[in-house]
């Protein structure tokens, strides 16, 4: 590749400290997906040195406008100029809200282009959950996205090959250099994807704790300040919520099990912490409207999602949603009604074994982590990309953190394939502890969002590592 720019300068230029221009960095993300550009082993001396020396904030929406360029945007009508929105979780343990706030918001007026993720090690995939409905169909091109959304108004979708193609060739050398958990790294990969999608708004779901990738509050306040700051950078209105995933979101972990649960949220029902993630605290649903102008305030447009759910209109868009991406109307008709059993739809696996409580007292931890983990090994996840996932397995919690439990009460049901073995279940029973000096009387639930970034009201900031 001809250039003024010399691939080993720069790298050599960013390992000494100094900041990369805008040209330089678009240079080097052109060599890293040319046939003739830079090699692998330049690739990943780059991508250490900007794990070591950090890149700053002009250095990080460069990155991420180059990653952008790098493979085509979606186009939407002009008279959507304004309506378009999508949300981005940094992944969890049970986390379901796209499921329920994607309808949600199509009932509002939003477009919502939701391109999602499959799963990989103890974190689920929208994805996954999605393809355990009979039918489902994941890979649609813009064409079709379009179509979608001009008719129901939301769709959740895979990436496709031309959006952001640097990003995959950028972050398998990450991943085999010892450079995935470079903030700025992650952010750009994260934002340029969604930036594809040229959402007006986008609300980020930046987890924190023993689950999640960050798992000290300190590293998501910075994980989620700088994609604010690279949004601001894009001309893109954000929004980030640090929320807490040391317990699992909602009461269901596993692919068809999360579906049901996200149809019982959309019918008005569902655990409350999964319903203030997409409506209680009118910092998801609610900023999304305010921001676009569809609401007064975050209250109003909160007020205007949980009628959303309350009413039957979301369950309505999210069943339009299943039939305009391969599902048929019968089926998803039925999985959509009221009070219909959905698992005379979805898979569930053959066998099923309740844990129960060994002692009384107030639960004062359900580790979402070793959860995940006995699911993924299970079936539930995969370790590789090419894996196949068993969307049957998974796990249904009856209690949650601040409970009064009795002893032999039943905690959790495992939904498996007869290869749960003993060394599981001594996992499982691992993963909750009891207080029994703590009471008789269950505690309030405690919010899950510990703080909230705004794009509008906060400065982000960008550190280096």
């Amino acid at each position: 590749m001809s250039s003024e720019y010399c691939i080993p300068d720069l790298i050599a230029k960013k390992r000494d400290g100094f900041e990369l221009s805008e040209e330089e960095i678009h240079h080097f993300v052109k060599a890293s997906y040319s046939s003739n550009g830079a090699s692998e082993s330049q690739i990943g001396a780059m991508l250490m040195a900007m794990y070591l020396k950090g890149l700053n904030r002009e250095e990080t929406v460069s990155l991420t406008k180059a990653m952008l360029s790098s493979g085509s945007s979606l186009t939407w009508p002009e008279e959507w100029q304004g309506s378009v929105a999508d949300k981005h979780s940094t992944g969890g343990v049970g986390d379901k809200v796209s499921l329920a706030l994607a309808p949600a918001l199509a009932v509002c007026g939003v477009k919502v282009p939701m391109i999602s993720g499959r799963g990989l090690g103890h974190t689920g995939g929208t994805l996954d959950k999605l393809e355990s409905i009979p039918g489902f169909q994941v890979n649609l091109d813009a064409k079709q996205m379009c179509d979608v959304l001009a008719k129901v108004g939301c769709c959740i979708v895979g990436q496709t090959e031309s959006v952001v193609p640097a990003d995959r060739v950028l972050y398998r050398i990450r991943d085999v250099t010892a450079t995935v958990s470079s903030i700025p790294l992650i952010s750009s990969s994260i934002i340029s994807k969604k930036a594809a999608e040229n959402p007006s708004a986008l609300v980020l779901d930046v987890k924190v704790g023993k689950a999640a990738f960050a798992t000290t509050e300190e590293r998501a306040q910075v994980l989620a300040q700088t994609m604010v700051g690279i949004c601001i950078g894009l001309g893109i209105k954000a929004v980030a919520l640090i929320t807490t995933m040391d317990a699992p979101l909602g009461k269901a972990i596993g692919n068809s099990v999360e579906v049901a649960e996200a149809i019982s949220c959309l019918n008005g029902r569902g655990p409350k912490d999964l319903k203030e993630l997409v409506i209680e605290q009118g910092k998801y649903g609610g900023y999304i409207l305010e921001a676009l102008n569809k609401a007064e305030s975050q209250k109003a447009g909160a007020k205007l999602i949980a009628d959303a759910l309350e009413n039957g209109k979301a369950l309505q868009k999210f069943c339009d949603m299943l039939k305009a991406q391969g599902v048929s109307p019968d089926l998803a008709k039925n999985l959509c009604t009221r009070n219909a059993d959905p698992f005379s739809i979805l898979p569930i696996a053959a066998k099923r074994f309740d844990l129960v409580v060994d002692k009384s007292g107030i639960v004062t931890v359900i580790d979402a982590l070793v959860l995940a983990k006995v699911s993924h090994k299970l079936g539930a996840g995969r370790s590789n990309v090419a894996d196949k996932v068993d969307h049957g397995v998974g796990f249904v919690l009856n209690v949650r953190v601040g409970q009064f439990v009795r002893k032999d009460d039943r905690w959790v049901t495992v939904y498996h394939n007869g290869n749960l073995s003993d060394s599981q279940i001594a996992e499982l029973k691992s993963a909750l502890e009891i207080n029994e000096n703590g009471g008789t009387a269950d505690q309030p639930i405690t919010s899950r969002i510990i703080d909230v970034i705004d794009s509008r009201r906060r400065n982000s900031i960008f550190v280096g590592q």
